[in-house]
């Protein structure tokens, strides 16, 4: 038989161990979640105001898939919106240009986000994404009647003349449309709306018909991007800009070239006029061996007085972009992703930061590597546009 010193060994033991393991489980019990691959809204909504209250970070594992289902199957399970909500957005559609290259899983968070039936899109593939991300885009699109692939596309080069090139193509494409859209939005596969629908309707509605392309005269960084001749350098290996340091000739008709987003927000009669305008022919071709001519391409086009929606002594205005830089920390706080390129890719910890931010859209986000951040922001996004609408709410839009 054990001795009497055994038990006095043994059980304050037992005691100590069940003492810690009670004190971890309450210590971690909001992390109790971690594992589980949530697909229970209400579980979600939890998960995404832990967040909001400071709290760690969880696994996640909620995948979209049209890969061997019907369209039908696919628009079903993957809770897309069918039918338009408002009379007001029925009379105010949108076109979007969406120019994306890699991460098919983001993209399809982000368009499924943006859909509205009566709303138009056009998607440029870069020409070097992988055949495997082309087919999926691919059969994506074929699942949507106001969805299709642009008519010719670009091997884009960041920082060149083809990224331009891309939203160009669409564009071109768009304004054939049948949709009598309103407002155009450039968007790429990192984005994501902080706004539903109706809300970006109403913001872009507050412009009364003027284009939103924030910028001003560039400041002493930017001002080598169009100083200097660029060449685009396109291979196997890697893709860039290179810097060639010869001068370049004064831009055409006597434009002051301005600085600004690349991401803007369009009147179809403004695009006209960048497709068929001179002084916009001619500011295209002298843009080609510039640097990110697309950050100074519209909003040089857009303070020309006397264009189509122009906005001569506009500034940095149109709430289009929520964007973390590195070097305005001091600003937003900090990123709690990670950086590449100087901007954040967004965290859970700055989902807080992008709830009270008043931009329609934010940039940029990695579902593989954040997924949470997305996930969130859609189910708020998703239940404010429901809640917002004016017919009878399907089941199957709830996500």
């Amino acid at each position: 038989m054990p001795s009497l010193m055994h038990y006095l060994f043994v059980v304050p033991i037992f005691t100590v161990v069940i003492f810690i393991l009670f004190y971890m489980f309450n210590l971690y019990n909001d992390q109790s979640l971690q594992r589980l691959n949530i697909t229970n809204t209400l579980v979600l909504a939890k998960v995404c105001n832990s967040f909001i209250n400071g709290k760690t970070s969880f696994l996640w594992e909620n995948t979209l898939t049209v890969s061997g289902k019907s369209c039908k199957e696919y628009l079903l399970q993957s809770h897309y919106i069918t039918t338009t909500l408002s009379e007001e957005e029925a009379e105010f559609p949108l076109a979007y240009a969406m120019v994306i290259h890699k991460d098919f899983e983001t993209f399809e968070r982000l368009f499924r986000a943006v859909y509205m039936p009566q709303n138009v899109y056009c998607v440029h593939v870069d020409e070097k994404a992988t055949t495997e991300f082309k087919d999926a885009v691919g059969k994506l699109v074929g699942c949507f009647p106001n969805v299709f692939l642009a008519s010719k596309i670009e091997p884009i080069v960041y920082g060149g003349i083809s990224r331009l090139q891309a939203d160009l193509n669409c564009m071109k494409d768009l304004v054939a449309s049948k949709v009598q859209w309103k407002y155009l939005i450039n968007t790429c596969g990192q984005d994501f709306p902080l706004k539903t629908n109706k809300e970006i309707i109403q913001h872009l509605k507050g412009f009364k018909g003027k284009n939103i392309t924030p910028g001003v005269l560039p400041p002493a960084h930017a001002i080598e991007r169009t100083k200097y001749i660029h060449r685009e350098h396109l291979s196997s290996e890697a893709s860039y800009v290179i810097n060639t340091q010869a001068l370049k000739t004064p831009p055409p008709h006597n434009l002051t070239i301005y600085f600004g987003s690349a991401y803007v927000a369009l009147t179809k009669e403004f695009i006209n006029f960048v497709l068929h305008d001179q002084r916009a022919i001619d500011l295209m071709q002298w843009s080609k061996d510039t640097y990110s001519p697309d950050e100074h391409f519209w909003v040089t086009l857009n303070r020309i007085p006397g264009v189509p929606g122009s906005m001569p002594n506009a500034s940095w205005e149109g709430n289009l972009r929520a964007i973390k830089w590195r070097d305005m920390e001091s600003e937003h706080g900090g990123c709690h992703g990670h950086y590449v390129r100087g901007i954040c890719i967004f965290g859970n910890g700055d989902l807080k930061w992008l709830y009270d931010s008043p931009n329609m859209f934010a940039n940029k986000f990695e579902l593989k590597t954040y997924p949470l951040t997305l996930e969130c922001l859609e189910l708020r996004l998703r239940e404010r546009a429901l809640n917002q609408s004016e017919i009878p709410v399907q089941s199957s839009w709830y996500l």
